[in-house]
């Protein structure tokens, strides 16, 4: 044996290894009797018995990760579980080695299965139009609003709540359960809470989290097993009256830094929530941000054909289905010129 490599090895779990290889080559009585003593004299060697046998189960069900250690351990169909075939004490530090592994493969495993988004099989689907809104009460007591061109996927079972933020905008108010925690995915970005109300808003290029209640995680997530399972690999944790916006995991190839968290005022969160009461509320908003609003909710679109009028600020209240009254009020003054091509675009200028 290499000892440098033994130096870091758990005793009890690799005394608990040799007594699973010795049971799988087939306990003589003394040896059975021997064994029941050893988990008996203390709660550590039952405990690591228990966690080996129940990493052996779960391989069972891991197709990719199995085929990869089975080398050294040989998987029957019909194996019990816990039971280790075709391995002999001359080869129980490959044992160790792999089981290690394949302990931490199964961490991994059921830590990331919670962040899957649900299947179409197994969900729910609502979606909203162009200008429209939807208020949806799910059976946990939880309550989706969704914002116009908006589509969720929902599933809630006896041990879990997902949903998957397929496109738009959405603000969740999640029932208290703290058995099964409401997870939001939304391109590739993870958002946890147990009992609270965030917004979430999925972007061309970013997702934005904005809280409201409580404290969520947001977790940008990777692949971890080909074809298989995506974990979260960085988590930041936002509180009411915060927001973060995370770019999406799937525009860069390299690791991004940890998402910087805003503090805002809570006049920011009533704008930016604004949309749930069918108005649109602007403090000293760029108007391409007050453009993209209105875009988002109607049919006619509103196009800047002058870069420089990106940051000029807007203030006011306006009804999110009233683009046309918005068109009027900034032709009625001095600076702005209205150019109308058909009946669905409007462009913006600079006065000359």
């Amino acid at each position: 044996m290499n000892d440098s490599l033994d130096d870091h090895e758990d005793p009890i779990e690799e005394a608990a290894a040799d007594w699973l290889a010795l049971r799988a080559e087939g306990f003589s009585s003394a040896q059975k009797r021997e064994f029941a003593r050893w988990c008996r004299a203390d709660t550590r060697h039952s405990a690591a018995v228990k966690r080996l046998e129940a990493t052996c189960a779960l391989l069972e069900k891991m197709p990719l990760v199995r085929a990869e250690l089975q080398p050294v351990i040989a998987f029957p169909v019909a194996a019990r579980p816990g039971r280790l075939v075709g391995v002999s004490r001359r080869n129980l530090r490959p044992l160790r080695v792999a089981l290690s592994i394949a302990a931490t493969v199964a961490v991994a495993f059921l830590t990331a299965i919670q962040f899957l988004p649900p299947t179409d099989s197994a969900a729910q689907v609502f979606t909203t139009s162009t200008g429209g809104y939807e208020r949806v009460a799910l059976a946990d007591g939880s309550v989706i609003e969704l914002n116009a061109e908006t589509k969720v996927r929902v599933a809630l079972t006896p041990t879990h709540r997902r949903v998957e933020l397929v496109a738009g905008e959405a603000h969740f108010t999640v029932a208290h359960d703290r058995a099964r925690p409401f997870i939001v995915s939304a391109g590739g970005v993870a958002v946890r809470a147990v009992g609270t109300a965030f917004n979430v808003r999925l972007a061309p290029t970013a997702v934005e989290v904005l809280v409201t209640e409580g404290k969520v995680s947001v977790a940008e997530v990777e692949r971890v097993v080909p074809n298989a399972l995506s974990a979260p690999v960085s988590t930041t944790y936002v509180a009411a009256n915060e927001r973060t916006l995370v770019n999406l995991p799937s525009l860069t190839n390299t690791a991004q830094s940890a998402p910087a968290v805003e503090r805002i005022t809570p006049a920011t969160v009533r704008d930016a929530l604004s949309w749930q009461e069918r108005k649109l509320a602007f403090s000293e908003t760029p108007l391409s941000e007050v453009i993209a609003q209105f875009n988002r909710r109607n049919r006619l679109q509103l196009i800047l054909g002058d870069a420089a009028l990106a940051e000029r600020p807007v203030g006011g209240t306006f009804a999110a289905d009233n683009v046309e009254g918005f068109v009027r009020l900034l032709e009625s003054g001095t600076t702005i010129t209205v150019e109308r091509q058909g009946e669905t675009h409007v462009i913006l200028r600079t006065k000359r």
